[in-house]
């Protein structure tokens, strides 16, 4: 076939002679491990047929080559074990084999990528990587930022259904026993999982419900699986507009019926009869007179009755709650129960001959007929007759014993065939939906290229689909390549490639195989033989894909695009006919068990003139059907490996892996890739990777893709080994690895000089210290040889004289300094003496004063007593004569009498009064009394006035004394003498009245300096409102409410305070109506407002902290006394009196804690996409890049990668959150616990995504990791939060980074990595040394010894074995109580609350 591609070119001369030097790696082909490596020893030199190569174990080999085809080189260490096989500098067979065994047995990765194929290798062990937790940490990510998983595949091809609303497929092929049915049960797990419905009808349940019902009717043990799927399954997903699961469907290809009544050796029949069997004894079964599995023929053929590990009653048990969650009932199941129980019966009929053309029913017919509720004397007659139908009669014709048996087993297959279609046909009615379909998502699950020693029917129908597939595969691979070369501009020219349509054209062309056999099956005396015969006269010497065996005249063999297949005659015409005769159909119509009559009567089959019913072209129609749906949708590809045959974990056998590599079409996809580009670069990671190669003049430049071309350019001349893309740079194969070569040499060059420049630094400075040393000896053996007796006797002397000198100088300077210090002690004791007696003077003419002005307030104090005691005489004399009058005077006296008794009263109360006051302040009032003294003579001014208002009166009541006619004089004179007396009285009553004013006037003016408060009217913190104003309380103080116009310049939780105080008053009030309605509103209110603004940060955190202090101020002003003891009195008196709150605290507490997850939720929402790019993949250290080669899945497509997140984007959000926690008044304890919830996500992220990122396990990015553990340290520091315990969340991830960094080699680096990573489990450990990757030739793989060492090491410790943090757990949130320090009394409502209707009480 022709198609568009790229330009193909032999590598040149000159880069060959610079590639296959000394010291670098070959690949050699091998007996046993197909390939092995081995190392050139001498340079080679072009035209040469000799390579000196080293094998690995020390052999020299001159090893015979090609000039023109050399051996393949073996990748760079740094490139082994990539993701990608595409990543791969040296694409061919070798490399991808080695590649794929380096990270299946070394690092114990089961994934791989190849392009856009999924490579599964089959563990054969259960391991921790399908946890919800796993698919949280896919769901979201491109393919290509995480390692290779099943996970990544369904969520790329949900990410592009939802994107490009268009429908998705995943092709999951393999071997039987390679793991397709697991795949594909993953597949839909991860749908269900993240893209659940908010429904009830749990569509996702059901739709994985079905896969446990499929396996037990539709997989079987074989010698090569022991759940081995012997049927084709494609399901539908359906999801509506919102990418919801709404439904399923499911197809079927091709069930192996044969194995209903035949299985190999150690194989068994489906697994629902062994379920069926092991069920027997239950009471509902009773009826169906089953025994166990050794007792029926169809059970025990294989002599394999019994799967080690495997529970068939109790998969009995979760096929049958499978039936039930997908609404079918215990009736349907009993009557499929009925069905396979007969089958089971069936083939225990026992079929005797009675002459060469006679056979004979023994009884055990007659259970079967009693299950099926048929008439046993006609279906014993034509299990054993056959009535042949010509054109002038009919002919009844007894069967032999063997076409008996056939009859019997094509009739048990036919019900099984109708049974199983049934049951899937049932399960799509249970998965139906009402909506309408917008996309779907279509799983795959079918048989990959099967060869067996003996190939029949199943196989070459298996054979012929995977052919079909691989057409479809090879189009959807060159349609990807065309767009992503023609998205980078990309030249294109044409090349050949190898095509399979030949291979489809012989089998299903006109006159091709399955016509002939068609037509072959409709002739009365086909054989298998006659069509054989056939299929030698049309295509031997005729076309090359078929040939006739040497050895064989009832075979044939077809060249298939995997391998050749070698084909058995026997048996394809019985097997495409599916012969049941028509007597016994008829028979089973007239079932009276509903069930079995239906399937007959609703399927009817063409009849023959032999009266049996023949299948035609079923497989062929229904896989048209399936390429027709594959064709309209966007597939994605899983390739199931089996790597050994013994079902050994994680042994790999090289041969079997190859055979499976070639048959799937992995290793002819890498063919032809390295044929063009393979090796993909975006512009930024080729300068992160290549900038050593770069000189002064090249980095300094600031358009990095012109940079990226001027150093190609210069390192590769060869224009025709690279192409610059749009975004990427596209290399031909090898050179990825020859410009690793270039780096190493420049590192290695590198090392050599600072090796050389620090070993020079360190001869020299041991040369200095040799030299000192020397000198130093030098010198003191000199000194020893110039002592004499001369030099003895001039050292003492010189001793002496310096001895007396020294005297002297110390004897001079003591007294100077004794002299100095006497002269300071008299200036200093005089100056004491003088402060003294001034201190002394002062004091004397302070009690001088004293004395003087005690005197004059003692006097005062006097004059003021005898003032009052007059003033009570005065009182006492008025009593007196008031008492005197009344006996006198009569009624008509009464009014003046009672008059002047309540002014009297009055007027000797406010002077008692004032006077205790005056005495309380005198002192205070004798200091301001001249100042106030113009003040004070206004106010008698006043009272002067009043004196002779009552003057005024006093005449008034003399003129009506004297209109009385009958009092006496003596009367009149005590009225006169009375009136004297009043006017003394009034004239004291002006002077105390003074005194009252002046201290009234006093205590106003001097309020701000006393700090008196002054209160013109208390408040008790009230809010008073009517009943009918709570909804707009609510909707003015909680609805409408913005934070920002709050939180400034006001108390915290000032909304809470105010709702409180309206409470206050309905408890006040003892309205218990009222009281319930108003909690209930505000709850409600609060629900409303967090349901509105979900999302909403600064909204929920602003209701998160006002749902605190009321909460808080509920248990504050409760009563109780636990709450009461932190209260001010005046805080006690505004508890609540008639009501216990306790319960809608319960309910505020609930709450609150609501408020707080979903308060969490919104902040992990918004830092969540921040955390990978900035805690693992962004690079702040200078110098240290963790960039590797990467393959077809790019994590970048960019050359600028400004919006990128970075540690700074985290801080930030961070201290974004801090302030407006802080801003709104959050508890300082909730902040803090707010706090730990954010950084255990941030570890929990990043350790997840380092676990699922084998790229990113280096030492380079332990650094950065620690570096940015650092940052996030530094930050709990400003905020002064070192006791929040946040730091202690993050010791998982700090000890991961620290385990990517330490050594990883000897005994001693193993212990210490088990006494050291104490918060990491043992499945953490083994991952991180199992993934760690080297950036450089200088680094080295974790051996996988030391890996099994450090396992043994930790096999005691108890830990639990999951390998992912669960990134959803929450903190257990405490809500501490703190009593609210404002007084009630002093808040007051601002205007922009709008609650201008609340009244202060």
């Amino acid at each position: 076939m022709v198609i568009y591609y790229d330009s193909v070119e032999e590598p040149q001369t000159a880069m060959t002679s610079k590639i296959y030097t000394r010291t670098n790696l070959v690949w050699i082909p091998d007996n046993e491990e197909v390939w092995q490596s081995a190392e050139i020893t001498k340079d080679y030199r072009t035209g040469e047929r000799v390579l000196h190569l080293r094998l690995e174990d020390g052999t020299e080999l001159a090893y015979s080559v090609d000039p023109t085809a050399l051996p393949p080189l073996r990748n760079p260490d740094i490139l082994v074990g990539e993701n990608d096989l595409t990543a791969l500098s040296y694409l061919h067979d070798p490399a991808v084999l080695h590649n794929l065994k380096v990270r299946f047995v070394e690092s114990k990765l089961i994934y791989t990528y190849s392009g856009i194929i999924l490579v599964a290798m089959n563990p054969y062990k259960q391991l921790p990587i399908y946890g919800d937790a796993i698919i949280h940490a896919y769901s979201g990510q491109n393919m290509g930022d995480m390692d290779p998983h099943i996970f990544a595949v369904a969520e790329e091809a949900y990410k592009q259904m939802a994107r490009n609303n268009k429908n998705q497929s995943i092709i999951v092929s393999g071997e039987s026993g390679a793991g397709k049915t697991v795949s594909a049960r993953y597949a839909m797990r991860y749908f269900a999982m993240v893209s659940k419905s908010s429904s009830n009808a749990h569509v996702e349940d059901k739709v994985l419900a079905s896969n446990p019902i499929t396996e037990a009717v539709g997989n079987a043990k074989t010698t090569r699986n022991d759940n081995s799927s012997r049927f084709g399954k494609y399901t539908e997903i359906s999801f509506d507009r919102r990418h919801q699961i709404i439904g399923a469907n499911m197809r079927t290809y091709l069930l192996e019926k044969s194995r209903v009544v035949f299985q190999s050796e150690n194989e068994r029949n489906y697994h629902i009869f062994y379920q069926l069997c092991a069920s027997a004894l239950q009471p509902e079964f009773k009826p169906l007179k089953l025994g166990s599995a050794e007792e029926f023929n169809y059970t025990r053929m294989g002599g394999s009755t019994v799967i080690e590990g495997v529970d068939d009653r109790a998969d009995m048990m979760e096929t049958r709650k499978t039936f039930t969650l997908l609404g079918l009932k215990e009736d349907f199941q009993m009557d499929v129960f009925k069905l396979l129980a007969a089958i089971l019966h069936l083939g225990n009929v026992q079929i005797m001959a009675v002459g060469d053309d006679r056979s004979l029913i023994n009884k055990h017919l007659d259970i079967f007929c009693e299950l099926l509720d048929l008439d046993s004397e006609p279906m014993a007659q034509w299990l054993c007759q056959r009535k042949i139908i010509t054109s002038s009669e009919t002919v009844i014709k007894p069967m032999t014993k063997l076409q008996a048996l056939n009859a019997r087993d094509a009739l048990a297959k036919k019900i099984y065939s109708h049974l199983f279609d049934y049951i899937v046909e049932r399960i799509n009615q249970a998965l139906q939906f009402t909506g309408k379909q917008h996309t779907f998502i279509g799983v795959l699950d079918i048989y990959g290229f099967e060869t067996f020693d003996v190939n029949s029917f199943e196989q070459f129908c298996i054979n012929y689909a995977n052919e079909k597939l691989q057409q479809q595969f090879n189009l959807h691979v060159f349609k990807l390549e065309q767009e992503e070369y023609m998205k980078e501009d990309i030249p294109w020219t044409l090349i050949d490639f190898y095509d399979n349509q030949p291979a489809i054209d012989l089998i299903e062309a006109k006159m091709g195989i399955l016509e002939l056999l068609d037509e072959e099956c409709l002739l009365p005396q086909g054989t298998d033989e006659n069509w054989l015969q056939k299929l030698y006269n049309n295509f031997i010497n005729k076309n090359p894909l078929f040939q006739k065996p040497r050895m064989s005249n009832t075979s044939f063999i077809i060249q298939h695009f995997a391998d050749k297949v070698e084909y058995k005659c026997e048996g394809f015409l019985e097997k495409n006919r599916d012969t049941v005769y028509e007597v016994l159909i008829e028979i089973l119509k007239s079932s009276k068990f509903h069930l079995c009559a239906d399937f007959f009567k609703d399927n009817p089959a063409p009849i023959s003139r032999f009266g049996s019913a023949i299948k035609v072209k079923p497989f062929r129609s229904s896989l048209y059907l399936l390429m027709e749906t594959l064709n309209a949708t966007t597939p994605h590809y899983v390739r199931c490996i089996k790597p050994n045959d013994e079902k050994m974990p994680f042994e790999f056998d090289s041969k079997r892996v190859a055979q499976q590599l070639r048959a799937c079409g992995v290793l002819e996809t890498i063919r032809i890739s390295a044929q063009s580009y393979p090796s993909r670069w975006t512009y930024i990671e080729f300068f992160s990777r290549y900038s050593i190669l770069m000189t002064q003049h090249e980095l300094s430049l600031s358009d990095k893709k012109k940079v990226c071309r001027t150093v190609l350019q210069r390192l590769i001349q060869d224009p025709n080994q690279y192409q610059f893309g749009r975004t990427k740079i596209f290399f031909r194969a090898g050179q990825v690895a020859y410009l690793e070569k270039l780096r190493s040499d420049k590192l290695r060059q590198a090392c050599i000089m600072i090796q050389k420049n620090v070993r020079g630094w360190l001869q020299r400075k041991k040369f200095l210290r040799v030299r000192q040393a020397t000198i130093m000896i030098q010198q003191y053996f000199r000194g020893q040889q110039a002592i004499t007796a001369t030099a003895l006797k001039q050292t003492w002397a010189a001793i002496v004289i310096q001895k007396y000198c020294r005297g002297y100088l110390v004897r001079k300077l003591c007294q100077l300094i004794h002299v100095a210090a006497v002269t300071i002690q008299a200036y200093t004791r005089g100056f004491l003496a003088r402060k003294k007696y001034r201190k002394m003077l002062k004091e004397h003419k302070a009690i001088i004063l004293q004395k003087y002005a005690r005197a004059w307030l003692a006097r005062r104090r006097f004059q003021n007593i005898r003032r009052f005691v007059l003033n009570i005489q005065l009182s006492y004399r008025v009593q007196r004569l008031q008492k005197k009058l009344e006996d006198q005077v009569g009624d008509t006296h009464a009014f003046i009498q009672n008059q002047i008794h309540c002014e009297l009263n009055i007027c000797v109360i406010n002077i008692i009064s004032s006077l205790f006051e005056f005495f309380f302040f005198n002192r205070v009032l004798e200091s301001h009394f001249q100042s106030q003294k113009d003040i004070y003579e206004k106010e008698i001014e006043a009272l002067n006035f009043k004196v002779e208002h009552l003057s005024q009166e006093i005449n008034h009541l003399q003129k009506l004394f004297r209109k009385e006619n009958d009092i006496n004089d003596s009367i009149r004179l005590e009225v006169s003498r009375l009136t004297s007396e009043n006017m003394v009285r009034f004239k004291s009553l002006i002077i105390c009245c003074n005194i009252y004013l002046q201290v009234t006037v006093f205590l106003c003016l001097t309020a701000n300096e006393l700090h008196v408060p002054a209160a013109p009217k208390e408040y008790i913190g009230m809010m008073e409102y009517k009943k009918e104003d709570e909804g707009r309380i609510v909707q003015n103080l909680i609805l409408d409410l913005k934070p920002r116009g709050v939180v400034v310049n006001m108390i915290p939780g000032l909304p809470a305070h105010i709702l409180f105080m309206c409470v206050r008053y309905a408890d006040y009030l003892n309205d218990a109506d009222m009281l319930k309605s108003f909690m209930n509103i505000i709850i409600n209110g609060i629900k409303q407002v967090i349901k509105e603004h979900i999302e909403d940060f600064e909204m929920v955190s602003f209701w998160l902290s006002n749902t605190y202090y009321f909460l808080n101020s509920l248990k504050q002003y409760s009563g109780e006394e636990e709450f009461m003891k932190h209260n001010t009195p005046r805080q006690n008196k505004n508890c609540l009196k008639h009501f216990d709150l306790s319960e809608y605290r319960q309910i505020l507490s609930d709450l609150a804690i609501h408020i707080y997850h979903q308060f969490i939720i919104v902040m992990e929402n918004n830092i969540q996409p921040m955390i990978v790019p900035g805690m693992l993949e962004y690079e702040s250290l200078q110098g240290i890049s963790g960039l590797k080669p990467t393959g077809f899945r790019k994590r970048s497509s960019s050359i600028d990668d400004t919006d990128a997140y970075t540690m700074t984007s985290i801080l930030q959000q961070l201290s974004y959150f801090y302030s407006t926690m802080c801003q709104n008044g959050l508890d300082s304890e909730l902040l803090k616990q707010a706090v730990k919830q954010l950084f255990f996500l941030i570890g929990a992220v990043t350790l997840n995504s380092l676990f699922l990122r084998k790229d990113m396990c280096s030492c380079r990015k332990g650094m950065q990791i620690r570096c940015n553990i650092s940052y996030l340290e530094e930050w709990l520091k400003e905020k002064n939060l070192q006791n929040s315990t946040a730091k202690e969340t993050l010791e998982p991830l700090s000890q991961a980074a620290w385990l990517l960094q330490v050594n990883k080699i000897t005994d001693d680096d193993a212990k210490e990595i088990c006494e050291c990573c104490t918060s990491l489990s043992t499945v953490q450990i083994v991952k991180i040394l199992n993934s760690y990757t080297p950036i450089d030739d200088f680094e080295k793989r974790v051996a996988p010894s030391f890996v099994r060492k450090v396992q043994a090491m930790l096999n005691n410790r108890e830990d639990m074995p999951q390998l992912m943090l669960d990134t959803k757990y929450l903190f257990q949130v405490t809500f501490p109580f703190t009593p609210s320090p404002y007084a009630l009394e002093t808040i007051q409502i601002p205007s922009s609350f709008k609650l201008g209707f609340l009244t202060r009480v």
